[in-house]
């Protein structure tokens, strides 16, 4: 793939992930909650690549074109989005000192990494990007393989979210820290966030 097709897709794919949303709500929380972000953001990442799996072995396709297997993917991920909004709503960040902090245990680690699995991998909205997004700028007639590029986009999408998720979370925990009044705010603008967009995904797929 030529580079210019490259920073094409990745302007475009930047102007998406910098849009606000569920990913940037639980990276933010995690950023407060938690003493590493890197978990979190493992885990979005994780979901990601699952969906760059899919697309590169063309099952992506049989998904999106199933109304039933999209309903049930938008529900499930809906009604993740306001159970995890409702658990940050109950339960707001507080900041200890560093000297305070311990280690978190590994199942911890692991917890958190699964919800942000579960964030990104069932989110249908995720899904609609690789779809509508991805085939403009693949070219069959390409010397590169479909699959080949496809892995590629995946690969570059997910290394952008990496990045901008782990700076998103960096800067909440080091900016609120010292103002644990407006880390406890933003963690439950966070949470009431991932409610409004489950929310809103439930009445967008009933409505259909």
């Amino acid at each position: 793939m030529d580079t210019t097709t490259l920073a094409a897709f990745l302007a475009v794919d930047l102007l998406l992930i910098f849009t606000p949303g569920a990913d940037w709500a639980y990276t933010i929380t995690a950023g407060l909650r938690d003493r590493s972000v890197v978990p979190a953001v493992a885990g979005l990442v994780a979901g990601y690549a699952g969906y760059t799996l899919l697309a590169v072995a063309g099952l992506v396709v049989i998904v999106a074109s199933s109304a039933t297997l999209l309903t049930a993917l938008t529900l499930a991920g809906a009604g993740y989005l306001v159970w995890l909004g409702w658990g940050v709503l109950r339960q707001p960040a507080a900041l200890t000192a560093p000297a305070e902090e311990v280690a978190p245990e590994g199942t911890s680690r692991a917890r958190v990494m699964l919800r942000g699995i579960g964030i990104s991998g069932l989110n249908p909205k995720a899904l609609l990007l690789y779809f509508s997004l991805f085939p403009q700028f693949i070219d069959p007639a390409g010397a590169w393989p479909v699959a080949g590029q496809t892995g590629l986009l995946g690969s570059l999408h997910m290394t952008a979210c990496a990045v901008v998720y782990l700076t998103v979370g960096v800067l909440a925990r080091t900016v609120l820290r010292t103002r644990p009044a407006a880390a406890r705010a933003v963690t439950r603008v966070s949470g009431a966030m991932m409610i409004v967009i489950g929310g809103f995904l439930l009445v967008e797929r009933l409505a259909v």
